[in-house]
């Protein structure tokens, strides 16, 4: 694996990124999430994608592509070995989503292109990410409240928000992916939780990859 030449891709695509918003609809009429994760010991690589439809959260569409994993694990190369399987959802869909929620980074990446960002340049959708972990920058420490929010900065740079989305929860990292606005990516999670800690996109997009109860139950 040449990693001198995936630094460089992601250096090169990630000047690609638009920051600002670029909706063709407001307020978006169907927003996805994505989910991926991996299977056989790493073997396979499952991708969930759900449409909801704004602002009933209701879902109206799912789809999920397993294909045989590309590249190994590489911290900070993740969007690599993730998006292929995205890519294999996404072209079941019969909707076009106007927002795309990424389970993972947007541009709170060290080199500004996480799997939000990178799935969102090749799809040419507005993505943000919202992450569960930090990959990089630093925060103030947030109020327990929910609705707590601190900037994220990585080298004078501020990347993203960090957000207590529910009490005595880890907070969640959010980030634009592209075509999406800093300010806007806080908003439209805000807008998209229900009690939850996770915005409903990305909530339901783990749900159909886990089979979870409430899903199985909502389509049986």
């Amino acid at each position: 694996m040449d990693i001198q030449a995936l630094k460089q891709e992601q250096s090169a695509r990630a000047a690609g990124v638009v920051r600002e918003d670029d909706f063709a609809v407001m307020p978006p009429r169907y927003i996805a999430g994505a989910d991926v994760g991996f299977e056989q010991g790493g073997e396979v690589t499952r991708a969930a994608l759900v449409i909801l439809e704004y602002p009933s959260m209701k879902l109206v569409e799912h789809q999920v592509a397993r294909i045989a994993t590309t590249m190994p694990y590489i911290p900070g190369y993740l969007s690599f070995r993730e998006y292929p399987a995205l890519l294999a959802a996404w072209q079941q869909l019969q909707l076009q989503p106007d927002l795309l929620f990424v389970d993972g980074q947007g541009i709170a990446h060290p080199r500004r292109l996480g799997v939000a960002s990178h799935f969102g340049l090749l799809v040419d959708v507005p993505t943000i990410g919202v992450a569960k972990r930090l990959l990089c920058g630093k925060f103030a420490a947030l109020e327990e409240e929910p609705g707590s929010r601190q900037p994220l900065v990585d080298k004078g740079e501020q990347i993203g928000w960090v957000l207590r989305s529910k009490r005595r929860c880890n907070p969640l990292f959010i980030s634009p992916g592209h075509r999406v606005h800093l300010d806007t990516a806080l908003d439209w999670v805000e807008r998209c939780l229900q009690g939850y800690r996770l915005p409903e996109p990305t909530r339901w997009a783990d749900a159909v990859a886990s089979q979870r109860p409430a899903f199985t139950r909502l389509i049986s």
